[in-house]
């Protein structure tokens, strides 16, 4: 649960520095979500999701 909150901060940080600096218009930004919204609910979502957590995991194991 942490690691998807996480992630979902991370990303909205990124579509806000997007919008705000690199031009990207607000009906961009709602046709991407309605994409992610989706893609999360077909069947391809759990194997996005299950991605996500390895590569979570995997960084989690790094020592900078």
């Amino acid at each position: 649960m942490a690691v998807s909150l996480s992630a979902a901060v991370l990303l909205g940080v990124l579509v806000w520095l997007l919008w705000r600096y690199a031009g990207v218009q607000a009906w961009h930004i709602l046709i991407c979500a309605l994409f992610g919204f989706y893609l999360s609910s077909s069947t391809v979502g759990p194997h996005i999701a299950n991605a996500l957590r390895g590569v979570a995991s995997f960084l989690s194991r790094l020592h900078f």
